[in-house]
């Protein structure tokens, strides 16, 4: 009876040092780099959306996450964003990452596809508007999320509440918003008028644009304002509310207080993304064994100040299902 009692206690305490190990085990990625490359800047409500991603499934696991930022939305001249990215091709050889981590289109086209293509370094991109066709991709060593607009969904609940179909856009003199709405056209099937499509650089230069569409556009599609000069979010919301005469919509939740409506991208999604699949590559897959996917989260947004001053009144169970700006 004794000797039983005496192996009993050996057990329990032979497993408890086997859980107490295993609760303080080093975590499976220690030792292990990854560089996350955003193409803008870290106050982005966009870019701290992925960089949260990425960060919450990064916790815990051991991995060492260093982030660096482009910033070639305010920094936006060629030259400019060739110096960006040569230093960022800097900061890979001197920080020598596992895996790297590369979100929207101008770290994929001034970093990723002139300096690493086919290289041994694993890349992972997201938040990339462009067909991959634009960057020549497939490439062995890279993989990705494409985001994909859901211009088309807020175009068409525009379309529900717009006097007529003429649709112009409102975008910053930057190659990734041209490009978002070559997109838009060349691959969702959007019809914008040539003539209503303004590309600015400078807030006056926004708020001339925006008046001129509301008199000869039946609604205007809204991009980012992040790089425009003496952007002024405050004087935006009184100048919106007070001048609206048209539906305007957005997909980026960054300009929710700028327009009538949207149905904002989730950028958390592409993070989790990208982290997860780096990830699998820190366990050994391959990156051209990870399919590249595409967003799918999406969150309605209502701006009932702008829409109330338009004369816009919103159908009672569509609110239910939005988040309202008030």
């Amino acid at each position: 009876m004794l000797k039983n009692r005496r192996l009993l206690t050996a057990f329990v305490l032979f497993w408890s040092f086997i859980v107490s190990f295993n609760l303080h085990a080093a975590p499976a990625f220690n030792g292990k780099k990854v560089l996350y490359i955003d193409s803008y800047h870290a106050e982005m409500v966009w870019i701290e959306g992925i960089t949260g991603g990425i960060q919450s499934v990064f916790n815990d696991t051991g991995v060492e996450l260093k982030v660096i930022h482009m910033d070639t939305k305010r920094h936006g001249e060629e030259a400019e964003i060739q110096q960006a990215a040569l230093a960022a091709k800097a900061e890979i050889e001197q920080f020598k990452p596992d895996v790297v981590i590369v979100s929207d289109d101008n770290a994929v086209k001034y970093l990723l596809m002139p300096y690493y293509k086919d290289a041994d370094l694993p890349f992972v991109f997201c938040g990339v508007n462009a067909e991959l066709s634009t960057y020549e991709m497939p490439y062995k060593n890279t993989t990705g999320m494409l985001e994909v607009s859901l211009a088309k969904s807020i175009v068409n609940l525009m379309q529900s509440y717009a006097k007529g179909k003429v649709l112009g856009s409102l975008a910053i003199d930057r190659f990734s918003q041209k490009e978002t709405i070559r997109y838009h056209e060349e691959t969702l099937g959007l019809k914008y008028d040539p003539s209503q499509i303004y590309y600015v650089n400078t807030f006056d230069e926004w708020k001339q644009q925006y008046l001129k569409l509301q008199d000869s556009a039946d609604m205007v599609f809204i991009q980012s304002s992040g790089g425009i000069e003496n952007w002024d979010d405050a004087a935006a919301i009184e100048f919106v509310k007070n001048n609206t005469k048209i539906p305007s919509g957005t997909e980026r939740r960054s300009m929710k207080d700028f327009s009538m409506l949207a149905i904002a991208i989730v950028p958390e999604e592409h993070g989790r993304w990208a982290a997860e699949a780096a990830l699998k590559i820190l366990q050994g897959t391959s990156p051209a064994d990870i399919p590249v996917a595409e967003n799918k989260e999406g969150q309605l947004i209502i701006n009932l100040p702008v829409a109330m001053n338009a004369g816009v009144m919103f159908d009672p169970a569509l609110l239910e299902t939005a988040e309202i700006v008030h």
